[in-house]
């Protein structure tokens, strides 16, 4: 192995979008900084590549909420269901299963909603703040966003929800008769009712991922691609080095944040992180006729459309099949079969791409941020099918910890210890 001319302060492991606002934020406090990413930045290995980038205060809820115990005891283990779990002999599966069950109660949701949606929030005033950059603008895209419910209790249930949501920060309202014409004129809904957020946004991707690494190479970050760690050197519980397939690297400081991949990097490191990897789909087509003009999410079925210009990005399913990332025809058919059941009008269009990929999701929802294992290691990772919205702000938290400085978010939720087994 190589070694590097110029070690720096900080190697952060992974190049998605997480793993890049670590490197925004700790470059802005001053250190030196390099970011190693396994594969290409925003290539098809990459959640950050092919998922809907939704962003803003939309989805603040953990995935773990009181409703899932009836959903793991009546529909989870079936195929096409929205989140579905395949059982295996994998002790580490069942023991995320384990906790996932003790976190579907209304306390553990409730605290839990008030930590991601305080999260999204600094993450939506970060980036609004970074898109005022002319070249990365264009990937931003703040239009509000649609919350539709095919059924009568579904929307009763979600209606009653507003207020809370409400007294929690989320500008969340329930449309009127002819508001969602007036929103999207183009397209016809079969729908029982719907609510709408003004905070709803989202990043097109991979075009962010691409702008916001040119922007972080401009700040003088290292981004080395095609670069995986094979090993860490820990003597007296700290990490001396990194050996990489690019070379090896003396560290002060490392932060992981290498999306499904992170449980793997730990072990390395002589550490267990109790994280599953979600799988997710898309389906990117021509834009239809009657395609909708802002995000809209078909809520029951758990499906996000997004526009992008000439094409309309089709997203959602979440799958606990373990690592493999194959694209299942039968889920991407179920998708679209969605879609028709609330867009009656729909017409089938070209398709321009299908994907699949891992998100690293804890069991009760909350982010892993914090020191773990070697005392010069700091976990940052575990943001689920939310991370684009979470990233900003975790990556601000980590240049806080590793500083020292008072954070801005509460770090106490997040530790990486909340689950045990960490040495």
């Amino acid at each position: 192995m190589t070694r590097r001319d110029a070690d720096p302060d900080v190697v952060v492991i992974g190049g998605g979008v997480a793993g890049l606002f670590c490197a925004y934020h700790l470059r802005r406090s001053g250190a030196a900084v390099t970011v190693l990413e396994r594969g290409a930045l925003g290539g098809p290995q990459s959640c950050s590549t092919g998922n809907t980038g939704f962003v803003g205060t939309h989805g603040a809820a953990p995935l773990a909420e009181p409703w899932m115990r009836s959903m793991r005891a009546l529909g989870m283990l079936h195929p096409d269901a929205p989140f579905y779990v395949q059982l295996r002999a994998d002790r580490e599966l069942l023991r995320w299963l384990r906790y996932f069950g003790r976190a579907c109660t209304p306390a553990a949701a409730a605290a839990g909603f008030r930590t991601l949606v305080g999260m999204k929030k600094r993450s939506l005033d970060l980036l609004v703040e970074l898109c005022e950059s002319a070249d990365i603008a264009a990937t931003f895209e703040s239009p509000g966003i649609i919350l539709t419910y095919k059924t009568a209790r579904g929307f009763a249930d979600a209606s009653r929800t507003v207020p809370r949501a409400v007294a929690g920060g989320v500008p969340l309202r329930v449309l009127g008769a002819g508001e969602l014409d007036e929103l999207e004129p183009k397209t016809r809904f079969d729908i029982a009712g719907a609510l709408y957020n003004a905070e709803g946004a989202y990043l097109r991707v991979p075009e962010f991922i691409l702008e916001f690494a040119r922007m972080l190479r401009d700040l003088g970050v290292d981004i080395r691609e095609h670069t995986a760690v094979t090993d860490f050197e820990v003597d007296a519980g700290t990490i001396r080095r990194l050996h990489t397939t690019g070379g090896d690297f003396r560290v002060r400081d490392v932060v992981l944040a290498a999306g499904a991949w992170s449980t793997e990097c730990a072990q390395m490191a002589g550490i267990e992180l109790l994280l599953q990897p979600i799988k997710g789909y898309s389906v990117t087509v021509d834009m239809p006729p009657g395609g909708p003009s802002r995000p809209v999410l078909l809520s029951e079925g758990r499906i996000a459309l997004v526009p992008l210009g000439d094409r309309l990005r089709i997203g959602g399913t979440l799958e606990l099949t373990g690592m493999r990332t194959t694209v299942s025809a039968r889920r991407l058919d179920g998708m679209l079969r969605t879609v028709r059941d609330y867009l009656p009008d729909w017409a089938e269009t070209p398709t321009r791409e299908t994907w699949s990929g891992l998100r690293p999701a804890t069991p009760d929802g909350l982010p892993l941020i914090g020191r773990a294992g070697p005392r010069n290691l700091l976990v940052a990772t575990g943001y689920g099918h939310i991370g684009m919205g979470l990233a900003p702000a975790a990556g601000e938290l980590v240049a806080h910890l590793l500083a020292g400085t008072q954070p801005v978010l509460d770090p106490i939720p997040l530790r990486p210890d909340r689950f045990g087994r960490i040495p």
